[in-house]
């Protein structure tokens, strides 16, 4: 089963969740927020003990 986490979107700052694709260490992508549906650049690097470091911000800001 794959990891989530919550964070906090950029743009309405409601709380969302994501699920992490922990099988490659690092990766970039854009998911759009589930509430206001605007686009947020999500980075995840995975650490040497497996958990997810996850870091959004606005697609103008990244």
């Amino acid at each position: 089963m794959l990891p989530s986490v919550q964070v906090q979107c950029p743009y309405c700052g409601e709380l969302i969740d994501l699920v992490i694709d922990n099988s490659v260490s690092e990766e970039q992508y854009v998911e759009d927020c589930q509430v206001c549906c605007r686009p947020i650049v999500v980075t995840v690097s995975i650490g040497d003990d497996g958990e997810p470091s996850v870091q959004v911000a606005a697609e103008d800001d990244a």
